[in-house]
């Protein structure tokens, strides 16, 4: 049975920030600027060629520092140089790059986590420290899940430990896929059996109504610490929400594709590109992250065996899933073919495209009288489309 590597970031609130991290946090910025500047001149985008090439100067300069915060600040420098490059390719970026964040990298020679006894050892200049976090209920989950790199990060909240884990797990053989459309609104499954669930989120509501409470915040209250406070409290509570409602979500579509084995989702990932509405649409997509909660989908389905696959979502929406013709609209969301007769709601459509597309992937051969398919030439209109939740509070 083939294996697949999953990987999350958990975070640890330091409970207490020893003497001396303050000095470390303003060294580190102080290299990475440094190599960034390197980078820079000499157009270097490789670590080996920047760690090489700076390494012993860095070392002379800084001979208390543990030598692999030099390594990880070689990375984070490649990595805000590369980012630069293409931002300023696309006309995004004029100025140098500058690192000004309070963010340490580590990596696993750095710092040691002790899930059990609630703490972390971190190598500084003058000795290897232990710190103790507090505990969260999620951190039980990650006992025996091995650790990766980490970031040190310092905010007026305090100083956190942001760790990635990693576990293998096993991923089964699909029987069939669950067909997922993602929608501002709304997602809609396809099922193999035939049958069509759809699952109101009310996600453009909830995005909406706490951009136009920032808006309005903007406009009443003068720039200042008021204001950014007010800005940061409702853009956590919209995270916070939104976050709890992607990991429901997650959850019910991976409890229903289970017996099947296999989730199909579309590959989204240029879509943003591609956007050509009007300001306010722009907006709308814009503020969707739609990825994350593919993401979400995909981690909490390899958890429990199911595969997930990526499919093409050109067309998904405006072709005839059982003949393969152009759809026309034939009222405010339903599409109907000239050819065959099909009629149905887009979103089914789009779901029932993209379950089609994994099943092909796949090389699963799929004859016209298989269901779904057997439908053809009927109608499958939104009353047939089973709605799982109707709001979300």
């Amino acid at each position: 049975m083939p294996s697949e590597t999953i990987k999350l970031t958990a975070r640890f609130k330091l409970k207490e920030t020893p003497e001396g991290l303050d000095g470390l946090f303003s060294t580190y910025r102080e290299i990475v600027n440094f190599l960034i500047t390197y980078a820079f001149e000499n157009n270097v985008t490789s670590f080996y060629r920047l760690k090489k090439e700076t390494y012993k100067g860095l070392r002379k300069e800084y001979p208390e520092l543990p030598s692999h915060y030099l390594y990880t600040a070689c990375q984070m420098a490649t990595a805000i140089f590369k980012s630069f490059r293409k931002r300023r390719k696309k006309g995004k970026a004029k100025d140098r790059p500058v690192f000004k964040k309070e963010v340490i990298m580590l990596d696993d020679h750095l710092f040691k986590l002790d899930l059990e006894n609630k703490t972390v050892k971190l190598s500084t200049p003058n000795r290897r420290i232990q710190l103790e976090f507090y505990p969260a209920k999620y951190h039980e989950k990650f006992k025996d899940w091995k650790v990766g790199q980490a970031w040190l990060v310092k905010t007026p909240k305090g100083v956190f430990l942001n760790v990635v884990l990693s576990r293998e797990v096993e991923v089964k053989e699909p029987k069939a896929f669950v067909g997922v459309d993602l929608n501002e609104n709304n997602v809609t499954l396809a099922l193999p059996n035939g049958e069509f669930v759809q699952i109101i989120t009310h996600e453009r509501e909830v995005r909406t109504g706490y951009f136009l409470k920032r808006r309005k915040i903007q406009q009443k209250i003068r720039a200042g610490k008021k204001r950014k406070e007010l800005l940061e409290k409702y853009g956590w509570r919209e995270k916070n929400r939104l976050n709890d409602l992607y990991h429901k979500l997650a959850n019910k579509i991976v409890e229903l594709a289970e017996k099947y084995g296999g989730i199909a989702l579309e590959d989204l990932t240029e879509i943003r590109k591609s956007i050509r509405y009007s300001a306010e649409m722009n907006g709308r997509l814009h503020r969707w992250s739609f990825r994350k909660l593919q993401s979400i989908i995909e981690y909490k389905a390899k958890l429990r065996g199911v595969r997930v696959v990526f499919v093409n979502p050109a067309f998904t929406s405006s072709l005839c899933p059982v003949c393969g013709g152009k759809l026309s609209p034939n009222g405010r969301r339903v599409l109907k073919c000239p050819n065959c007769g099909f009629e149905a709601d887009r979103d089914v459509v789009g779901s029932w495209n993209i379950r089609l597309r994994a099943l092909k992937m796949w090389g699963v051969s799929v004859p016209p009288e298989s269901p779904p398919m057997k439908m053809g030439g009927g109608k499958v209109s939104r009353n047939d489309v089973y709605k799982l939740y109707t709001s979300y509070g």
